[in-house]
């Protein structure tokens, strides 16, 4: 019949045989000598094998004990990852958010999909549309929320947001000099919606600051540096629109868009939820 293993034994044994000492294995282990000593007895009995040599100077490995030992040292490896509390693999939902689409629905709809699962992990980037489109094709996002692309179909429309021309109310404009614009650098489809109306209008315009997000955009804006283009529903308090004042070609409407193809069932509902949210904060703003 087989020995069978005491895995406390073991232990003891790995112990004496790492630190060289019954006194200082007894230590590590925070137990007596005296019990190292009972269960290395009982695991060289079980095996029938002398693992250890005991002499008043030291406690070295016999032959068999030094083979023993790579055995050990394996079978407590198994035994600790067979005992370790296994890791439930939690769901990430990779989402996109275009700059010029984030707006006060973020905070609400962050807090639902929180509210729906503790479980999901929540990985959210804000960034071009276009460049959000490009990732989400490649497999690299779940979904995006993004401005309508001219050619591309498909998605759910969430809201059709209308653009304007923004200022702070101190700023003026200076008689016979081009318009100073604040926008996102290119390829932003926005940017590039405000100057093709300007140009197509006749109005000269210039640049007068390129943020890195809309965020930035608007602290100059509201700083008095530029006038900026945005949707009405992201522009905070502390901007007015200047326009019809100015004349400005109207920048028309432009929807926003959900596409998404989350295959796990907690993903389907976080985006259902993450819908019903956006349209239900869009449409009492």
């Amino acid at each position: 019949m087989k020995a069978i293993l005491d895995i406390p034994a073991v232990q003891a044994f790995l112990l004496v045989a790492e630190l060289q000492s019954f006194t200082r294995a007894a230590e590590a282990a925070g137990t007596t000598q005296a019990a190292v000593s009972l269960k290395l007895q009982r695991l060289e009995a079980a095996l029938g094998k002398r693992l250890v040599d005991r002499s008043p100077r030291a406690v070295r490995l016999t032959a068999e004990g030094a083979v023993f030992a790579d055995h050990a040292r394996a079978l407590m490896a198994a035994h600790d990852r067979a005992v370790a509390a296994p890791v439930e693999a939690r769901p990430i939902l990779l989402l996109g958010i275009s700059d010029h689409v984030a707006g006060p629905e973020l905070v609400p709809m962050l807090e639902q999909l929180r509210a729906m699962s503790s479980r999901l992990v929540l990985g959210v980037s804000v960034g071009f549309s276009r460049d959000l489109l490009d990732r989400y094709d490649a497999g690299r996002l779940d979904a995006v929320i993004v401005r309508q692309e001219a050619g591309r179909r498909g998605g759910e429309t969430l809201v059709d947001d209308e653009f304007g021309w923004f200022a702070a109310p101190r700023w003026q404009a200076r008689h016979g000099e081009p318009l100073p614009l604040a926008t996102l650098a290119p390829p932003c489809g926005v940017r590039a919606l405000a100057i093709r109306a300007l140009d197509k209008a006749g109005r000269a315009w210039s640049e007068a600051f390129v943020g890195g997000g809309v965020s930035a955009v608007v602290a100059a804006t509201l700083a008095g540096l530029a006038v900026a283009p945005l949707a009405r529903r992201i522009v905070p308090a502390g901007l007015i629109e200047i326009g019809s004042e100015l004349g400005l070609p109207r920048l028309g409407r432009s929807k926003v868009v959900l596409h998404a193809k989350a295959g796990d069932a907690l993903k389907r509902a976080a985006l259902h939820t993450l819908s019903a949210t956006f349209r239900s904060h869009t449409t009492s703003a």
